[in-house]
C-alpha cells in the first residue's frame, strides 16, 4: 500500500509494515535490511563543551538500547530475523552534530522552556546500511534530544542480539506540526508522588511531548508548600506526607527540562479553591456550603473575588509560586464560576452593590489584579475557555492562551476572538471519562463526559476543525488530560497510556502521513506502531494497558475486521 522503490538486495518504503516509531517523522525513507549494533557501541558529540544535561541524555539513550531488551512484534518475536546476523554489517557510532550556523549549544532544559515561538525541536537522523557512523544533527540541543528519542525507538533484542531491520533509514528533517504538545495531570484530587510525576514525564519524553499541565490544586486540597503562605498546605492537604515541597516542585522541573518537558503550573483561580477556606474562611464565599446547590461537585467554594483584599492575596500567592518556574506560561484556570453562589453570598452582593459593579465587572478586576502580577515576572497567561466565551474577560492580554475544554466546536469561536488556543476537548482528549458515576448514591449513574475516549477517537482529532486559514497560526496544539476523581498512584500509567500517546502522533505529525497518506484514514497502519511503543513503555517499567490480545499484536492488520 506504500509507494517504494525496489531492488533485488534491498526495498525502500516511507513507512515499513511495522517500524514502531511514535510519533512518526514527518519525513522518512526506511529500507528493510538488518544491521547489528556494536557491543562497543558510543554515541559521541561533535561540538565542544556539551552542556551537562545533553550529556545525560546520551547516557539515557545507550542505557535504554541496551536494557529495553524488546523482542520484535512479529510471530516468534524477531527469530526469523536472527538467521541474517551473521552477513549483517554492524553499527558502531552514533554522532550528534548541531548545523554548522547553529547558535553556541545551550542546555536542553533552557531550550525546552523559551518562548513558543521561538522554540525549535527539529532534526535530521541518517543510520546507514553499511555500518559507517550514523548522524543526529539539529539547530539545538532540544533538537538533538528528540532525535534520540527516535533513534531509541529502532532496535530490538533477540537472543542478546540487539538489532534494527530498518536499515538504511533516513530522516531528512522532522519537526512538530504544533509547537504545543501536553498531557495535564490532576494532583489535588488525588495524590500523585513525585515518582509518580517522573514516570510519566519518561513516557512523555519516549513520544515527544513537551508539556506538562501541572493541575496541583483544586477545592479538594492544596498541596503545594509555598513558603510564604504556608497556612494553604498547612491547612489544606490530605497530610503532611502528601505535600509538594519547593525542593519536589524543583526537582520535578529539573527532571522534566532535561527530558525537553516544559512544567507549566496551574493554580486554578478564583472558583476550585474551597481549599483556600480551610485556612482563610474569610477568603472563600459558600465555604462548607450545600455542594448540590453551589459547585459542581464538592466541596463548595470559590474566591471571594469582589473583595480587592482576596485579589491581592492571590495574586501575592500566584506570583510567589511563578517566580521561582522557568516557564514562560502559567495558568490561572478560571473555569466554572458557580454565580449562584456568589449570588447567595451576602458579602459578595454588598460589596456589588456598593461599588456599583456586575460580577463579570469584578471579575474582570481580579483578573487584571492577578494577570498583571504574572505579567510582571514576564509571564504568559493561561486560562480555560469561559473566561473568553462565557464570562468576556476584558482584562485578558492578547497573547493569554486559552484552553478549549468544554467541546472541541468551541474552538473556533475562540480564535474568532484573536486568542491562541490549545485543543483539550473533553469529546476527544479527557482520559477519565467512561468510568462511571463516581458520586455516591447514584448507582446507575455514569461520568457526566461518557464514552471512553479510546486511542483511535483522540488520533482522529482534527486541530483545524472549523478553523480559516487565517486563524491556522493561533492555534498551538493540545492536550490530553487526566482529572483524577477516580485515579491514583495504582492506576496512572494504564489510564494515561498509551491514549496519550495518540494526540503526540497528532500535533507532531499532523494531518499528513510521511508516505502521503491522511493520518485519519490510517488508523490501522499505527496501531502496530502504538503497540511497539506501548510494549517498549512497559520494558520501562511504565504499565502501559494492553490494546489487543498478543495474538493480534504479533499480526499487525489481522484483527482490523
Amino acid at each position: 500500500m506504500f509507494p517504494r522503490l525496489a531492488s533485488p538486495a534491498l526495498i525502500f518504503t516511507l513507512i515499513p509494515r511495522c517500524l514502531g516509531i511514535w510519533p512518526i517523522p514527518r519525513s522518512l525513507e526506511s529500507g528493510n535490511q538488518i544491521i547489528k549494533l556494536s557491543s562497543s557501541f558510543d554515541i559521541s558529540i561533535n561540538f565542544t563543551h556539551p552542556p551537562q544535561d545533553l550529556l545525560d541524555a546520551v547516557a539515557r539513550t545507550k542505557q535504554a538500547i541496551q536494557t529495553d531488551q524488546l523482542g520484535r512484534l512479529v510471530v516468534g518475536r524477531g527469530s526469523t530475523d536472527s538467521q541474517a546476523f551473521g552477513s549483517a554489517n554492524t553499527f558502531h557510532t552514533l554522532v550528534l552534530a548541531l548545523d554548522h550556523d547553529a547558535p553556541t549549544p545551550r542546555p536542553i532544559a533552557t531550550e525546552a522552556v523559551v518562548g513558543l515561538d521561538t522554540r525549535d525541536e527539529s532534526y535530521s537522523l541518517s543510520v546507514p546500511l553499511d555500518g559507517s557512523a550514523g548522524v543526529v544533527s539539529a539547530n539545538t540541543t532540544l533538537g538533538l534530544l528528540r532525535g534520540l528519542s527516535t533513534f531509541e525507538q529502532l532496535w530490538y533484542t533477540f537472543d542478546g542480539m540487539i538489532y534494527t531491520n530498518y536499515a538504511p533509514l533516513t530522516i531528512a528533517k522532522d519537526f512538530p506540526a504544533y509547537i504545543y504538545r501536553g498531557f495535564m495531570l490532576d494532583t489535588a484530587r488525588n495524590f500523585f508522588s513525585v515518582s509518580d510525576i517522573k514516570r510519566t514525564l519518561d513516557a512523555m519524553y519516549l513520544v515527544k511531548i513537551n508539556t506538562f499541565h501541572w493541575h496541583i490544586t483544586d477545592s479538594q486540597s492544596w498541596p503545594i508548600q509555598i513558603a510564604q503562605f504556608p497556612e494553604l498546605a498547612r491547612a489544606g492537604a490530605y497530610s503532611v506526607d502528601q505535600t509538594f515541597t519547593p525542593e519536589d516542585i524543583q526537582d520535578v522541573v529539573s527532571y522534566a527540562g532535561e527530558r525537553g518537558i516544559d512544567v507549566l503550573i496551574e493554580i486554578d483561580t478564583p472558583g476550585h479553591t474551597a481549599i483556600v477556606g480551610a485556612s482563610h474562611p474569610d477568603y472563600v464565599a459558600c465555604y462548607l456550603s450545600e455542594w448540590i446547590t453551589f459547585a459542581g461537585e464538592p466541596p463548595a467554594g470559590q474566591l471571594r473575588l469582589v473583595d480587592p483584599v482576596v485579589a491581592n492575596f492571590t495574586a501575592d500567592v500566584l506570583s510567589a509560586v511563578a517566580k521561582t518556574l522557568p516557564s514562560t506560561m502559567f495558568s490561572t484556570g478560571g473555569d466554572e464560576l458557580d454565580t449562584a453562589c456568589y449570588s447567595a453570598d451576602a458579602p459578595t452582593q454588598m460589596n456589588l452593590n456598593e461599588t456599583g459593579r456586575t460580577l463579570f465587572d469584578a471579575l474582570d478586576d481580579f483578573t487584571a489584579t492577578t494577570h498583571g502580577a504574572l505579567h510582571a515576572l514576564g509571564k504568559t497567561t493561561v486560562v480555560w475557555e469561559e473566561m473568553v466565551l462565557e464570562y468576556n474577560t476584558t482584562t485578558l492580554r492578547n497573547d493569554t492562551i486559552v484552553m478549549v475544554w468544554i467541546s472541541s466546536d468551541d474552538a473556533a469561536a475562540v480564535v474568532q476572538k484573536g486568542f491562541r488556543i490549545v485543543h483539550a476537548p473533553s469529546n476527544y482528549f479527557y482520559l477519565d471519562c467512561g468510568a462511571g458515576e463516581w458520586i455516591g448514591n447514584d448507582p446507575t449513574g455514569n461520568s457526566w463526559c461518557d464514552p471512553f475516549k479510546t486511542w483511535q477517537e483522540s488520533y482522529t482529532f482534527d486541530p483545524l476543525a472549523n478553523i480559516s486559514s487565517g486563524q491556522e497560526s493561533l492555534v498551538l496544539g493540545g492536550e490530553q488530560l487526566l482529572w483524577t476523581e477516580q485515579s491514583g498512584p495504582e492506576n496512572l500509567d494504564s489510564i494515561v497510556w498509551p491514549r496519550a500517546a495518540s494526540s503526540a502522533e497528532v500535533f507532531w505529525t499532523g494531518d499528513t502521513l510521511p508516505d502521503g497518506f491522511n493520518r485519519v484514514q490510517n488508523i490501522s497502519e499505527a496501531l502496530p506502531r502504538l503497540h511497539d511503543v506501548r510494549y517498549r513503555m512497559v520494558q520501562r517499567g511504565i504499565k502501559a494497558i494492553r490494546l489487543q490480545p498478543e495474538w493480534c499484536a504479533l499480526r499487525p492488520q489481522a484483527c482490523d475486521g
